[in-house]
């Protein structure tokens, strides 16, 4: 870890798969937006030897952000893997998206790694690092992953290492602040005009050398005399700290004693430590400066990875049943045992087509096998699951991807991870396995997507072939819902943001689809506000059969949710008995179509009382039209009332928050109907709010709270809308708008 002799040979960007699942490690980066991922991951990768002294691979792309949306957002907006190798060992870094938006990428790393490296920034607020990190941090937590914090940017102008080290502490410490200790302290050169002293090594606080990289390359020298007193101090917490993690019991005995620790057992201690989950190592890193070929504690980040996380035969698998779902006995990560593996993320490369980021759990998947391929649909909160799938497919050609490159794989082993070409209609989340022994892993959750997005095709060319892009839309991307909604005849893109939005018509128009973005539209609905009568008359007569039809009705208003309740009570067969059910049908056609605003019409009793039919031009069209004639004339009797949804919304938010959230709740005409303590330091807020007035809550929420809170959101019932409301959506319907 920064303090072992180094013998490490790079991978020189070489296509090679891990031999045993022991020389694999899976890491996962974890920050905020512009935290420094996606630098520091090509910087391992250039110390790692994968890639040239410029950062860049063979063809001149970046080995992560390569995609040209990534280029246009300028920020990553997807997984990405990038495979090193250093000492023998294959590192697959996943690197995730920062930014909240892409938060269905950040999970789908966490389901395919074993281990995270937090990145904070020194340049970034406390506020950020607390906000964006501690829910992902407490998810990993949960379920024991090892973890280590990166600190990035030391190189910029007043930043603090020590600063950064202590709200780290405090963020992801607890209870335990010695949980969270720095391994290395920085080490800077002379300051310059503008105060500025740049980052030049690292101090290694357990063998007490220097790790010099001002010359280009990495060299080790003893500190100097006035080092020694803070180097002191900052080793003795550390090896405190390891102490009380260690499994020997008598070694704290021995240290307080004054007993001196060798660093070998410091050394091994703590990378069992790291690797059980129990203690966070604070590590710095930097990109190499012109003319290095190592960024600065990129050498020791290595080591860390290599020596004190762990290989994925210490990670228990997710949960495997049966196709009916019957649990299995657990699995472990053998490569020779059965078939178990999984979509993690689905792509298009426009020269190979859909290609599938497999994680293999268990035994070794190779090209041209014949996989069972079953999908349970992702866990999405409120709403349906995707619908099963399954079939039966022979697996393309392995790779592993390198930037733009796919570089082939023969096979790939228990543990590992690799792209897989032509996997037919298998999602992100489905299930590979022998097909004489179909299995199913326990689905992962994704955030439920809540920022909608209403689309029309631009032109005639484009409505060919928009519901086949939508499809492959939703396939690549589980985050992101389909919704052909019934009442407003809207196509709606439900996703995480608006940065969510703007990848979803990018993709769409790569697809080679034009989109148009219209105004989302609420399903409203009408009813009457108080009791009225209405007569139809149909009478045509132009030669031949002539049309005639007369019903009167009585309508009076039901309770929420009654719907459309039709009662028959004439008398003397005024209206033959065959034309009562062409009644019925005339009122309820009227009704969806509404009779003042276009919206459904519902809660209603009408009541057939009357009418008038002739032997020869009554018919059921001639019914039909009177039943819809007599409802529109009882609804020029009466106020008709607008009816708008209610959401219930659940809205989990720091406690320092409340009080904005909920002030912002009853400024949208919410009631809150409670709190309640959910964690230390998180508060839910429950509340029913009208659906018109939280189209874009998603994104307004995640200003208040710094993008720390979140909310789900469940209809409830229409109820009447405010008059005053009301009469401006009836002036608004001229222009088709209603609401988000």
């Amino acid at each position: 870890m920064g303090d072992k002799a180094h013998a490490h040979t790079g991978a020189a960007g070489r296509a090679s798969t891990a031999g045993h699942p022991s020389s694999i490690r899976n890491v996962v980066l974890v920050g905020h937006s512009g935290s420094g991922k996606t630098t520091l991951v090509e910087a391992l990768a250039q110390t790692a030897g994968a890639v040239n002294r410029a950062g860049r691979v063979e063809d001149g792309s970046t080995v992560s952000d390569h995609d040209g949306i990534e280029h246009r957002q300028r920020r990553s907006v997807q997984l990405s893997l990038v495979p090193v190798e250093w000492g023998g060992v294959r590192i697959n870094l996943l690197d995730t998206p920062g930014y909240a938006d892409f938060v269905g990428e950040l999970r789908a790393g966490l389901r395919a790694a074993d281990a995270a490296l937090f990145v904070v920034s020194a340049a970034q607020e406390a506020d950020a690092v607390a906000g964006a990190t501690r829910a992902v941090w407490e998810e990993c937590a949960a379920v024991g992953m090892p973890r280590a914090i990166v600190v990035t940017h030391l190189d910029t102008a007043r930043t603090s290492f020590d600063a950064m080290t202590r709200i780290c502490g405090e963020i992801f410490g607890g209870d335990d602040p010695d949980a969270v200790l720095p391994l290395h302290l920085p080490v800077h050169g002379p300051e310059g005009p503008d105060g500025h002293a740049p980052l030049t090594g690292l101090t290694g606080l357990l063998s007490q050398r220097i790790f010099d990289y001002s010359s280009g390359e990495r060299t080790q020298n003893p500190p100097a005399e006035d080092q020694q007193g803070a180097l002191a101090d900052a080793r003795n917490r550390l090896i405190e700290g390891i102490i009380a993690e260690s499994e020997d019991e008598t070694l704290m005995d021995r240290y307080l004693d004054g007993a001196d620790i060798d660093v070998k057992t410091l050394v091994d201690d703590l990378e069992r430590a790291v690797a059980r989950g129990t203690f966070h190592p604070v590590l710095t890193a930097a990109p190499a400066t012109e003319g290095a070929h190592q960024g600065i504690g990129t050498v020791e980040l290595l080591d860390l990875i290599t020596g004190g996380f762990p290989t994925p035969l210490e990670r228990p698998l997710p949960a495997v049943t049966t196709l009916h779902g019957d649990p299995l006995p657990a699995f472990g990560c053998d490569a020779r045992g059965p078939l178990v593996a999984e979509v993690v993320k689905t792509a298009s490369d426009p020269y190979v087509g859909r290609l599938s980021l497999v994680r293999v759990f268990s035994g070794t998947l190779r090209s041209d096998d014949t996989v069972h391929v079953f999908g349970h649909g992702l866990t999405d909160p409120g709403h349906e699951a995707r619908p099963f799938h399954e079939s039966e497919i022979r697996v393309g050609a392995l790779s592993s991807p390198f930037g733009k490159q796919q570089r082939p794989l023969t096979e790939c082993v228990a543990g590992d991870l690799a792209c897989v070409a032509r996997l037919g209609t298998a999602e992100t989340g489905d299930t590979l396995s022998d097909p004489d022994h179909p299995l199913l892993m326990e689905p992962w959750t994704m955030p439920d997507p809540l920022l909608p997005l209403a689309i029309e095709a631009h032109s005639k060319a484009d409505e060919d072939k928009l519901s086949e892009s939508l499809a492959r839309l939703v396939a690549e991307d589980p985050t992101m819902r389909l919704e052909q909604n019934q009442d407003t005849h809207q196509v709606v893109l439900w996703c995480l943001g608006e940065a969510h939005l703007d990848v979803a018509l990018d993709r769409l128009s790569r697809y080679g689809v034009q989109v148009d973005a219209v105004p989302h539209r609420v399903a409203l609905r009408e009813t009457f506000a108080g009791p009225s009568t209405g007569r139809g008359r149909h009478v045509k007569q132009s030669g031949g059969h002539g049309q005639y039809a007369i019903c009167e009705i009585d309508v009076e208003p039901l309770p929420p949710g009654s719907g459309i309740e039709f009662i028959d009570k004439v008398v003397g067969g005024s209206v033959p008995r065959q034309f009562i059910p062409s009644v019925e049908k005339g009122i309820r056609t009227q009704a969806a179509r509404g009779v003042a605003t276009g919206h459904p019409l519902v809660d209603l009793r009408v009541t057939l009382r009357d009418g008038k039919s002739h032997s020869v031009d009554s018919s059921d069209a001639a019914f039909q039209t009177a039943g819809a004639l007599a409802l529109r004339e009882a609804a020029a009797d009466t106020r008709i009332q607008l009816l708008e949804p209610v959401a219930e919304i659940r809205v989990l938010v720091p406690d320092d928050c409340v009080g904005q959230v909920m002030s912002d709740l009853s400024g949208r005409r919410g009631r809150v109907v409670g709190t309640e303590q959910s964690g230390p330091g998180r508060t839910l807020v429950r509340a029913e709010v009208p659906e018109l007035e939280i189209g874009r809550y998603a994104v307004d929420l995640r200003s208040l709270s710094h993008g720390a809170g979140r909310f789900d959101r469940t209809y409830t019932r229409h109820e009447a809308m405010p008059t005053q409301l009301a009469d401006r959506m009836r002036e608004q319907q001229h222009n088709g708008v209603n609401g988000t």
